[in-house]
């Protein structure tokens, strides 16, 4: 219940107020004072910023996954801090050179606003990131220069691909979609926010390998405080007991993703003969080698030079073809070297 004041406490905090002394009572002596910033007034409970905490929690593990099949380097992301500030202190905070992707979300309620999201990556990641990627071994990630049009380019995919999952994350608690609708390099020109509004920053601290950079997303308050109201214990409810299974399924298309898009060497060996050099220059088309083998024989596949399986040839739509029959003994393991 509120605390009623004396008259005694009355007549000696008006005296305060006339003289401009500080007032204190034997009750307030010892007590633990809280200093409140009317300038800058929290909009979000702690509850609220937990929430948003979670939301790219749960997005930094899916992007963590995505990192990790990419670049081939074992990747953590983790929600380093959540808080409120005012925009232009957040604007002046980032360097100069910058790599800053604007996401117009859009609420399917058409009773809420549409929100600009900032995606802001450390130029050390942003190094390391298109080094990898063009073949390299994620050296010289400390560069402070500008980017080129090509990094630009590769740097854009990357930025679709954290927007996807950004939203996604997003869709746990809010039926919104979102799209990346340009990619920044100079902070100090972009104008998505009075210097005045309250923005709330998500900071997310990416290691990979023996390199550390940080991915921060700022939110405008003014939208949030919307999207906070429809954020219902169903949403909450359905994310806790689908999180874990809908990231493994998300972490298994990523991994059969980076699976398709890679480049292995695949042969069939029939049988292996050895003869004279002085034989095998005389050799002309239609000279017959005799092997130890019959022609429908079972021949071994091999996957990069290394034995993975039994195979039997034949022919498919008049093609020479095999089925594979079994896995070797001692085929390589998954994880192994």
């Amino acid at each position: 219940m509120p605390e009623v004041l004396s008259q005694s406490q009355i007549d000696a905090l008006l005296n305060s107020i006339s003289s401009g002394e500080e007032v204190t009572t034997e009750e307030d002596e010892g007590a633990n004072v809280k200093v409140y910033d009317f300038y800058s007034p929290k909009k979000f409970t702690k509850e609220q910023l937990r929430t948003i905490d979670s939301l790219h929690e749960n997005m930094g593990r899916v992007l963590s996954s995505y990192f990790s099949g990419i670049l081939r380097v074992f990747c953590d992301i983790s929600v380093m801090q959540v808080e409120e500030q005012r925009y232009y202190e957040y604007n002046n905070a980032l360097p100069d050179t910058a790599l800053i992707g604007l996401v117009d979300m859009k609420p399917a309620n058409i009773n809420l606003p549409d929100a600009t999201l900032m995606l802001d990556m450390s130029n050390n990641l942003a190094f390391f990131l298109i080094d990898r990627l063009l073949g390299g071994a994620g050296g010289g990630s400390a560069l402070q220069r500008d980017f080129t049009d090509i990094e630009l380019a590769i740097m854009n995919d990357i930025y679709l691909k954290i927007t996807g999952f950004l939203v996604d994350a997003w869709r746990d608690h809010l039926d919104v979609t979102g799209e990346l609708s340009s990619l920044e390099t100079n902070p100090r020109l972009i104008q998505v926010y009075a210097p005045e509004d309250i923005v709330v920053i998500v900071v997310m601290q990416v290691k990979l390998r023996d390199m550390e950079g940080t991915l921060s997303v700022c939110i405008p308050a003014m939208g949030l405080e919307s999207y906070m109201g429809e954020f219902t214990s169903k949403y909450a409810r359905i994310s806790t007991k689908m999180s874990n299974e809908r990231l493994d399924n998300m972490r298994k298309e990523l991994i059969r993703a980076a699976l398709d898009d890679s480049d292995l060497r695949m042969r069939a060996v029939f049988d292996e003969t050895t003869i004279d050099v002085a034989d095998a220059l005389r050799l002309r088309p239609n000279d017959i080698i005799p092997l130890s083998k019959p022609m429908n024989g079972i021949v071994r596949v091999e996957v990069d030079d290394a034995p993975w399986f039994t195979a039997q040839l034949g022919e498919s739509r008049n093609r020479k073809a095999i089925k594979i029959i079994d896995l070797l003994e001692d085929a390589p393991q998954p994880g192994g070297e």
